[in-house]
C-alpha cells in the first residue's frame, strides 16, 4: 500500500486522510502548521453583503466568532464550501479554484454598492483579495481571526518517515508551508530523503516553493483537492 506524509493542520488532515485510505492509500501525520482560533467579541457583520472564504480554517475561526449563519459566502474552493455546509452556513456559493477564481466569483455575483465584504482570514494569506477587487470598487474588511504558526523543527513522525523506506510520497497545499517543509527537512539534515519521493502539489505556486530535491514531481490539473486525489490515484492505480 503506498503510504503518504500528510503535513496539514489535524482538523485539516482528519478528511483527507478518509479520502486516501479510499483510495487504498496510508498516510502519516505531521503537522508543521499550528492554527490558534483568536479570541473576541461577535464580529460587527452590519452593512456586510457577504463574507469571503479562503480556507476551511477560516470558516471554524468565524464559526467560532458568530452565531450567525444566512450571511452570504463565498468559499475559494469545494473543500472550503463543505466545510461551511459542516458549521452551518446556508448560503455558499464555490469558486472552485484559487483566489484568482473567487474574485471574479465575486465580481460576478455581488453589487460593489450594497455594502462591505468581509474576508474571514488568517495572520497570512495567499493573495490579496482587497486589492483584486478595488478595481470593481469592492470594498474588502479584512478579518484575522486566527493565526497559523509554523512549527521551529520538522515533527518527530516526519523524522522517523524520512528516514524509513516505507515512504513514497508527500502532499503539499500551499506555497508557505511547502517552503516551510523544505527548510525544515534541509534543516534536519534529510534532504536526500527526497530525491526518492514524489511531491504532491496542489499547484504550480506550491511546486516551485518545494525546492528542487524530489525524485518526481506531480502537479494537481486544477487547485483542488479533488484534482489532487485524482493525481494521486492516477499516479498509483
Amino acid at each position: 500500500m503506498p503510504r503518504l506524509l500528510v503535513t496539514r493542520p489535524a482538523d485539516d488532515a482528519a478528511p483527507l486522510v478518509a479520502r486516501l485510505q479510499e483510495l487504498g492509500i496510508d498516510s502519516i501525520v505531521s503537522p508543521i502548521l499550528e492554527i490558534e482560533y483568536i479570541d473576541g467579541t461577535d464580529l460587527d457583520l452590519s452593512g456586510v453583503q457577504g463574507v469571503l472564504l479562503t480556507s476551511a480554517n477560516g470558516v471554524r475561526a468565524l464559526a467560532h466568532r458568530t452565531q450567525r449563519r444566512d450571511m452570504p459566502c463565498y468559499a475559494v474552493g469545494d473543500a472550503t464550501a463543505r466545510q461551511a455546509e459542516t458549521c452551518g452556513f446556508t448560503a455558499i456559493q464555490s469558486a472552485n479554484g484559487d483566489v484568482d477564481d473567487l474574485a471574479r466569483l465575486v465580481a460576478a455575483h455581488c453589487d460593489p454598492d450594497a455594502g462591505v465584504l468581509l474576508h474571514a482570514a488568517g495572520s497570512v494569506t495567499a493573495g490579496d483579495l482587497a486589492a483584486m477587487l478595488a478595481p470593481q470598487n469592492f470594498s474588502v474588511r479584512r478579518e484575522m481571526l486566527y493565526d497559523a504558526k509554523m512549527v521551529e523543527t520538522l515533527p518527530p513522525e516526519a523524522v522517523k518517515a524520512l528516514q524509513g523506506a516505507a515512504l513514497d510520497g508527500v502532499v503539499l497545499y500551499s506555497p508557505r508551508t511547502a517552503k516551510h517543509f523544505n527548510d525544515l527537512v534541509e534543516k534536519a539534515g534529510l534532504a536526500a530523503a527526497l530525491g526518492r519521493l514524489t511531491l504532491f502539489a496542489l499547484s504550480e505556486n506550491v511546486d516551485n516553493a518545494a525546492g528542487d530535491a524530489w525524485g518526481k514531481r506531480i502537479i494537481a490539473t486544477h487547485p483542488d483537492q479533488e484534482s489532487l486525489l485524482q493525481a494521486v490515484r492516477t499516479c498509483y492505480y
